[in-house]
């Protein structure tokens, strides 16, 4: 077994060792969610937590690791001859990302249950994990069904697994710890806030810092025992207050003061519910008890505060996580004089109330206020003409003007692939799934998952008599059982084609054209698809943004999209169809949505416009599907983009219309092989 690296030995990360024993003090915190950069230590510093936990006495040759000073009365092994007890170490379960439902809940032998009406149960990591770490790396990247599942299972401290009226519960409480990279996605807003804690990490910019860390890895990697061997006593020391601040945890006071500050502290920073209350009296007091403290005090409140509200305030994946730490200081002290001010009446004694914090519920916590930009972009629009017109458009390589801001992002209908895929689970295109509602059956390839019940018996009856039935149970065999084929949404790769010429340059024109765009990765990242950014201006096309998870990396980079030169439609469908080439052999089963934005005037080069017919044809021949947003705008209209749209076998929707409705609310199911027109 390898020798895990001592967590007392990781330099720097402070926040990130303090939330993961916070959580060793105290798992009713609910968990911790690690957000940084690769090669940050995320993984180091959870795998050497396990080591610090204290040993568990269990149930000797339960499954489920019941506790002998109180089992479980519902644990599937027992009841328990307590007797037979045995100490073991905290077990620390890793779910790989691309776990099955059945691997994370455990697994009913379907065909006993039908056969012989008994419960035989094959636990899964749940119960692994009990009294332990369930540690789930890259968690953004795991499907949405298993996260509902795992957070369900820790917020309730027990898993339920129930298949054709066969059920099964034992007890899952486990000390929770997913780590991410934002660049490759970001978790739901709804699932963010089901982890207690959130911590920011970063590699250190300090020289002598990250010496340091190589000096400290180097020696490891060279001798991981004797390492070890070298932290051993600080190890010990560290578990030592683990266990003092467990015992302690229970007589800690949280006063009616410190529960106002928490009040107060989460109403002024708009969070959503009750959880980031309850979650912050609860770290608050497992500070106090690591601190060998009886009592919370307001530094307590304002550490909790740091690491169970930054996740808790984004309402859209464009937001950065964050605190204002001056506005979170202002509320404490407000709510600290207010709370004074009730209990010393006394007017001679200190200011109670005070002057009202210079940033409050109602100040925002940027500065320039959506209305200020809002008439500073109205300003901006209505003192610039159009900058460079068709007719006008800057010579290729010239005329780059500065990135405009977007415009404000409206919410957008369902746009899909026709057909029916077998992508990755998500919300936008029909696709057949492991969720969803049942349109067949067919015969198990693998493991059995999901029982078609008829399909199973309608098998199995006429074979009754032969195989000798004699009792009320059904005889059943392998060859008779029957997978349900279900029918669900999948997420789809989303490929922006973007025009940054010079004919699309004008100010309120591109600035809409970001809006629509935006508009559109924020339905991307609710349909759980993945996204990437083409963009076409002067000579050629580049990959602004090779397709990814993360729709807020897309959003900063359209964001400071450049404007200017020539239109090379053709350069930009050309290299658009290479990143599709390269996608298909990465994630063959994740269907493209190509979204072409421009206005469809191709200029440069030798017959621009014949050459963008011919790179759009070679969409069209492999049948994947688009849509070309028109941006021509003016009295004289070409129709450009609508010839390019029937060249590429998709549909067209003018920015208008897009606009003032939605793309999705023209185009039901974007069809690959013919132009539709638009209602």
């Amino acid at each position: 077994m390898t020798t895990p690296y001592p967590f007392t030995a990781l330099v720097g990360q402070d926040d990130l060792r303090l939330a993961l024993l916070l959580n060793a003090v105290s798992p009713a915190v609910g968990g911790v969610l690690v957000r940084g950069e690769k090669g940050t230590a995320k993984s180091t510093a959870v795998r050497a937590l396990s080591a610090l936990l204290p040993q568990v006495p269990v149930v000797a040759g339960c499954r489920f690791s019941c506790d002998p000073a109180a089992p479980d009365p519902a644990c599937p092994d027992g009841p328990h001859d307590v007797a037979g007890a045995s100490v073991r170490d905290a077990r620390m379960v890793e779910l790989p990302v691309g776990a099955s439902e059945d691997r994370l809940v455990g697994a009913l032998d379907i065909e006993r249950a039908l056969a012989e009406g008994v419960k035989a149960f094959e636990p899964g990591l749940l119960a692994d994990a009990h009294r332990g770490i369930l540690y789930v790396d890259e968690v953004n990247l795991l499907h949405d069904h298993l996260v509902d599942l795992l957070l369900d299972a820790a917020a309730m401290g027990a898993s339920y697994v129930e298949r054709e009226g066969v059920s099964v519960r034992h007890a899952a409480r486990f000390l929770l710890v997913g780590t991410m990279n934002p660049e490759e996605g970001e978790l739901r807003p709804q699932l963010l806030d089901r982890f207690g804690l959130t911590v920011e990490v970063a590699a250190s910019r300090e020289t002598d810092q990250r010496v340091e860390v190589v000096r400290r890895r180097l020696a490891y990697d060279d001798d991981a025992e004797g390492f070890a061997a070298r932290w051993a006593d600080e190890e010990s020391a560290v578990r030592a207050r683990i266990v003092a601040a467990r015992a302690l945890l229970p007589q800690v006071r949280l006063g009616d003061g410190a529960l106002r500050q928490i009040a107060a502290t989460c109403a002024a920073f708009e969070v959503d519910g009750m959880r980031a209350d309850i979650v912050m009296a609860r770290t608050a007091t497992a500070l106090a008890a690591w601190a060998g403290r009886e009592d919370v005090l307001a530094e307590d409140v304002r550490q909790a505060a740091l690491l169970a509200l930054p996740h808790r305030r984004r309402r859209n994946p464009f937001d950065a996580p964050g605190l204002d730490e001056d506005k979170l200081d202002d509320t404490l002290e407000q709510a600290s004089d207010g709370d004074q001010g009730d209990d010393d009446p006394d007017p001679d004694g200190p200011d109670g109330g005070g002057k009202p914090p210079e940033s409050g519920p109602d100040t925002p916590d940027t500065p320039g206020s959506p209305e200020s930009q809002g008439e500073a972009g109205q300003e901006d629009e209505a003192g610039q003409e159009d900058e460079a017109s068709p007719a006008q458009a800057p010579a290729a390589g010239g005329g780059e003007q500065q990135p405009v801001r977007a415009a404000e992002p409206f919410r957008t209908k369902m746009l899909s692939v026709p057909g029916l895929g077998e992508g990755a689970a998500g919300r936008r295109s029909r696709a057949r799934t492991e969720h969803g509602r049942t349109t067949g059956a067919r015969r198990p390839q693998g493991a059995l998952t999901k029982l078609h019940l008829a399909a199973t018996v309608q098998a199995a009856a006429p074979h009754q008599r032969a195989r000798g039935r004699s009792g009320r149970g059904l005889v059943v065999r392998r060859d008779d059982l029957r997978q349900a084929t279900r029918e669900g949404r999948e997420g789809n790769l989303v490929l922006f084609v973007v025009d940054a010429s010079g004919s699309m340059a004008a100010r309120q024109r591109m600035s809409a054209v970001k809006g629509a765009v935006l508009s559109l990765l924020l339905d991307a990242y609710q349909r759980r698809d993945k996204v990437g950014l083409v963009t076409f201006r002067g000579a050629d096309a580049e990959v602004a943004l090779p397709p990814t998870s993360s729709v807020d990396a897309a959003a900063a980079r359209l964001e400071s999209l450049p404007t200017g030169g020539r239109t090379p439609v053709a350069a930009g469908l050309l290299k658009a169809h290479e990143v599709l080439r390269v996608e298909r052999l990465r994630d063959p089963a994740r269907r493209p949505l190509v979204v072409v934005v421009t206005d469809g005037r191709a200029t440069g080069g030798v017959e621009p416009v014949a050459q963008a017919g011919r790179a759009a044809r070679l969409f069209g021949a492999a049948g994947i599907a688009s849509v070309v947003v028109d941006c021509e705008s003016g009295p004289v209209r070409l129709g450009l983009a609508g010839q390019l749209a029937g060249e590429l076998g998709g549909t067209a929707v003018t920015l208008d219309e897009l606009r003032a409705e939605s793309i999705a609310g023209l185009v039901k199911d974007v069809q690959g092989t013919r132009t539709r027109s638009v209602a």
